[in-house]
């Protein structure tokens, strides 16, 4: 599928992670590194946000093993175009055990925002969105307005999943916010809050 240059995308990506979690409720949320966990972190420092700032390609089956073992709890993963893309094989186990609770959401800016804004494959002409539907995702969608945002938001919070959005944005990215860095921590209060247990 040929792509349209990122230039002609006009979301820009902590706009649309913060629409996103005004409405995640009682969700957990598992981040990609990079941009993602400034995003997120910038909406809100929740203990149920799960930053993986130092896993490439881990977001999506780190999410999978929550939604397993909490299946009664929405699971959120804010993650971007190229930490998908190291951990492609993910959205093929996802798609097989259909786990019900789980929704990815891709901001896709097509670079590898960290390290320089090098071209990523989906500006390319890789569609996430066509290989997590070849995967066996109950649903999924390319966004690339905000009325088509709003219109896919009660499926990202609430309809049975597996599910899986690309939400294009402009490439620029926002300002770091200082999110808790230490994963240790960051790990035992995101099992606190999310089980109820202590660590």
């Amino acid at each position: 599928m040929a792509t349209k240059s990122n230039t002609k995308y006009t979301l820009q990506r902590r706009k649309v992670v913060h629409r996103i979690l005004e409405g995640r409720g009682d969700a957990a949320v598992v981040t990609g590194i990079g941009n993602a966990v400034h995003d997120v972190a910038s909406a809100n420092d929740d203990p149920k946000n799960m930053y993986l700032a130092g896993i490439m390609g881990g977001a999506a089956m780190v999410a999978f093993g929550v939604a397993l073992a909490q299946p009664k709890r929405r699971i959120l993963v804010i993650t971007g175009d190229g930490e998908l893309l190291a951990g492609i094989g993910s959205l093929a186990t996802i798609g097989v055990e259909q786990p019900k609770n789980l929704s990815i959401i891709v901001i896709d800016n097509q670079a590898y925002g960290a390290t320089g804004n090098q071209h990523t494959h989906t500006g390319r002409g890789v569609d996430l969105v066509g290989i997590a539907a070849a995967s066996g995702f109950k649903k999924t969608a390319l966004i690339t307005t905000n009325a088509e945002l709003q219109a896919e938001l009660p499926r990202i919070h609430n309809k049975p999943g597996p599910y899986l959005a690309v939400v294009k944005v402009m490439s620029k990215s926002s300002a770091r916010i200082d999110a808790p860095k230490d994963g240790t921590y960051v790990s035992r209060r995101f099992r606190a809050a999310v089980t109820g247990e202590s660590a």
